[in-house]
């Protein structure tokens, strides 16, 4: 048990933990998509994306070519939904809550971005064939209205390695996707053959 004299549990006491927003911080945050900030989201190849809902919180990941989220204008920004594991538990949180966080990374680039607003789910005939791949529309489109836009420093990434190769841990020391779902079966999946066909899979299911 967490003695509760030790629990921070009010604005005063972070005040106190942490001292004041520098200024810069306070300088970099605007409620629009600043052209240099758009130029960031251009680049980046990989976000994610929090939302909430009746379900609970998901923070789940959004990735394709750079620019694959466009920005439609300096308020809104248009974010292709493709297939996945039909789980689809954003789009459920977003059916009653909109609001949604985006945090956009760039390899190689220690700073981030991060943007929040509120999103509709659309399957506009236009919007859907604009985000078309290979002759495949996303399942869905979401139109997000900004709200708030900032760049995060780079202390995290550079905390991280993130972006070093020889930090990186080895694939092979990890528990692969068969492995995991052959434990949380109980020996249903089978592990091998599963891990054999996920690449092939994967491949012809991107779009």
């Amino acid at each position: 048990m967490l003695d509760p004299k030790h629990v921070i549990n009010n604005a005063d006491q972070l005040a106190a933990l942490y001292g004041n927003v520098a200024e810069v911080s306070q300088k970099k945050e605007i409620d629009f998509i600043h052209p240099l900030y758009q130029a960031l989201i251009q680049a980046s190849p990989f976000a994610v994306l929090a939302t909430s809902g009746d379900g609970g919180l998901d923070a789940s990941p959004r990735g394709d070519a750079p620019g694959f989220v466009q920005v439609q204008d300096e308020k809104t920004l248009l974010l292709p939904e493709r297939r996945g594991n039909n789980r689809v538990d954003s789009l459920r949180n977003l059916l009653t809550d909109p609001r949604v966080a985006l945090f956009f990374m760039i390899p190689g680039v220690g700073e981030t971005l991060r943007v929040s607003g509120r999103a509709t789910i659309t399957v506009e005939p236009e919007l859907m064939e604009r985000f078309a791949v290979k002759g495949k529309p996303p399942k869905c489109v979401l139109v997000i209205e900004v709200d708030k836009v900032f760049f995060q420093c780079a202390r995290a990434i550079k905390r991280s390695r993130l972006w070093d190769e020889q930090a990186n841990q080895p694939a092979a020391t990890l528990p692969s996707a068969g492995t995991i779902l052959a434990a949380l079966s109980n020996g249903s999946v089978d592990a091998k053959r599963y891990d054999d066909e996920l690449p092939g899979r994967q491949q012809d299911t991107l779009y």
